[in-house]
């Protein structure tokens, strides 16, 4: 094998793809839609404010009075639903007041209109009528007002007295800590989920996007006949090595980008998170510790993906006939998507750091345990050795299908076959 082959093959599949506009769109596409889907809406929810006008029929007479007396206020902060209170007493013809309130909904007058029930503190329900009741949001917020004027009616019926329940009742607010060598510091707990959470779907789109770009570029290589020139100078080893080792780069290139802007577009978010943050409380921070794991996680994971994409590719002659098959690969990356959120809950169990050293999840779900909870070194370095082994068993194995496959042509290799060129050592 020689290394300056390598090097010169790398050095023309990185150029060659980073001086592509189709790199620079598929690039900057990504944060603008993640942008889009997000950041927008998040920007039009704390600006927008839902105000409802409704006519409350109260039968039982208690419930009312409680209604308009509850602030519509949560901890300080004014709610994004605001409600416009109308109390009318029953009138002596119910239905025809039930079909009163319908037209006014009709023509506008009012958005909505409750009718609570002499039987509604039993059986709590309460009705609620209005032309679309798809504001999910509001109708929660409203469900919220009516249920604590409903809690507050039974228990002064009971005997009891609704503040004082209230104040014993309240809720204790668990103050979160990250230990660490430094010491204990107050830390966000959804921050560093959140935190994890982003970088494994960064890694995770980024291994499926350019473990594809490495199936398709040997198929047009090898549908062009290029290859056959190629490798009359280049050994197939060589050429497969020097092909994942630029695309490799290309895609690093690629996360580094997007990592780099996610870190922009965020910075005021952070900014104005930091502000509100109580003293002594602080968000996830990325050490260069993290930054290098995740480097070299990223080109574990590139490699062991990358290598099964490149026997696909160099086993059939079209993109129709490796999608069929590409589908097992992408299996295994679809599989710690599923495991992720049990991980986030509990990223030092047995499950977790079990799963994290299989050399296939390896890449992802240690990439998510470090942003989580940095794993003891032990594990990090047992989990490299074992995907190393891993990656040097599939090369050896991938490569000696590309050697072979890459010069067959017109017909879809069976199993046996596949096994035979494994074999094949001339």
């Amino acid at each position: 094998m020689r290394l300056e082959t390598i090097v010169v093959v790398a050095k023309r599949e990185y150029l060659q793809r980073i001086r592509s506009k189709g790199f620079w769109i598929g690039t900057l596409i990504l944060p603008l839609f993640v942008g889009s889907i997000t950041v927008l809406p998040t920007l039009f929810a704390t600006k927008q404010t839902t105000r409802q006008t409704l006519v409350v029929v109260d039968e039982t007479g208690k419930v009312a009075p409680e209604l308009k007396a509850q602030p519509q206020e949560k901890d300080g902060k004014k709610s994004k639903s605001e409600f416009v209170f109308q109390f009318e007493p029953p009138a002596p013809d119910l239905k025809a007041q039930r079909a009163t309130l319908d037209r006014r909904v009709l023509d506008g007058t009012i958005d909505a209109w409750l009718w609570i029930a002499q039987d509604a503190l039993t059986s709590g329900e309460v009705e609620y009528h209005a032309k679309s009741v798809s504001k999910v949001f509001s109708q929660d917020a409203l469900g919220d007002l009516v249920s604590a004027s409903v809690q507050r009616v039974r228990l002064r019926d009971a005997g009891y007295d609704p503040e004082r329940v209230s104040a014993l009742s309240k809720a204790v607010d668990l103050k979160t800590e990250r230990v660490s060598a430094e010491g204990s510091k107050k830390e966000v707990a959804l921050a560093g989920a959140a935190f994890g959470y982003i970088l494994f779907f960064m890694l995770y789109i980024t291994l499926a996007i350019w473990g594809q770009q490495v199936m398709q570029g040997v198929l047009e290589e090898k549908s062009s006949r290029v290859i056959e020139v190629i490798v009359s100078a280049v050994q197939p080893f060589e050429l497969m090595m020097g092909k994942l080792t630029g695309i490799c780069l290309v895609g690093l290139t690629q996360f580094t980008i997007w990592l780099t802007t996610f870190a922009v577009l965020s910075l005021p978010g952070i900014v104005a998170a930091i502000a509100t943050l109580p003293a002594g409380v602080t968000l996830p921070t990325l050490t260069p510790l993290m930054v290098l794991n995740f480097a070299f996680l990223f080109v574990l994971g590139f490699f062991i993906f990358s290598t099964f994409y490149a026997a696909i590719g160099a086993s059939f002659n079209s993109v129709q006939e490796a999608q069929q098959v590409a589908g097992v690969a992408i299996t295994f990356l679809v599989i710690p998507v599923f495991l992720m959120f049990r991980i986030i809950n509990d990223p030092s169990s047995t499950f977790a750091v079990i799963m994290s050293l299989i050399p296939i999840f390896t890449p992802l779900l240690m990439t998510l345990r470090i942003a989580l909870e940095m794993p003891p070194l032990w594990q990090i370095l047992l989990g490299y050795a074992l995907t190393l082994g891993f990656i040097w068993c599939a090369v050896w194995v991938c490569a000696r299908i590309y050697r072979v496959g890459i010069l067959m042509y017109g017909k879809k290799p069976t199993f046996q076959e596949l096994w035979k060129w494994m074999r094949y050592s001339g």
